[in-house]
């Protein structure tokens, strides 16, 4: 779990670089941060909401389409088991708490909080990182993450203030889980539901993004059940009949 360690430790470093310098800042420029990193997550978001699996080029249109069918269905289904299981609302009551037992005020500490938590832990870097952290002792994607999620909580923590900071544990739980579970996630995931998960991944990033630029109000984190969806249908769609992409 060296790479989860690493990554809380950049994530909290970030936080308090952000709050020493967003004292400092005045409103206008703490708007301007949160639209750079809007843009930024849209930006990512759509690369990886674009992912094609191996073979994409050669398989049947039919095939093509039922990929990405597979990842619309996925968020469809995704969605509807998050709002009944209101995961947006657990996660803003956890902050809301956090914020009471901080004394903190003006309510923006859950925001920082559910924000950063999903954006640090809905990247295909998160489950690719902690399979080979947890496997092969392999932290470079996990540090490589580490780097660019303590630069964004710099960004954050100066524009959203210190929930940015419970983010960590967000990170430290989800990550440390997923990397001592590492060898049967890699066991049942294939490369296509990889593939497949990366695409739901990235347009929860650009519905994030949308969020941060307060174009709508997204509840992204009611989303969160896609990024499980995903790889379940693609097992379905190889039992049910071939998939005309490599799977090892």
């Amino acid at each position: 779990m060296l790479g989860t360690w690493i990554n809380v430790g950049t994530v909290v470093t970030g936080t308090l670089v952000g709050r020493l310098v967003g004292g400092r800042l005045p409103e206008a420029a703490q708007s301007t941060l949160l639209s750079v990193l809007g843009c930024v997550t849209i930006m990512l978001g759509v690369e990886n909401a674009l992912t094609r699996p191996a073979g994409y080029a050669d398989a049947p249109v039919s095939a093509q389409a039922g990929f990405f069918l597979v990842v619309l269905v996925s968020l469809l289904l995704g969605a509807l088991l998050g709002e009944w299981w209101n995961i947006e609302g657990g996660l803003q009551n956890l902050g809301q708490w956090a914020e009471r037992r901080l004394n903190a005020t003006g309510g923006a500490f859950g925001k920082a909080f559910v924000t950063t938590s999903l954006l640090f832990c809905a990247g295909p870097l998160t489950i690719l990182g902690c399979v080979a952290d947890g496997l092969r002792g392999d932290y470079s994607l996990l540090a490589t993450k580490a780097v660019l999620d303590g630069f964004a909580s710099v960004a954050f923590a100066a524009a959203m203030g210190w929930g940015v900071l419970l983010s960590a544990v967000t990170v430290l739980t989800v990550q440390g889980s997923m990397t001592l579970c590492a060898g049967a996630v890699q066991s049942w995931l294939s490369p296509v539901m990889v593939d497949a998960l990366t695409a739901a991944g990235g347009i929860l990033l650009v519905a994030l993004g949308i969020r941060l630029l307060e174009l709508k109000d997204i509840r992204v984190a009611n989303m969160i059940p896609a990024l499980a969806m995903a790889p379940l249908l693609i097992a379905l769609w190889a039992a049910i009949s071939p998939l005309p992409f490599p799977t090892h």
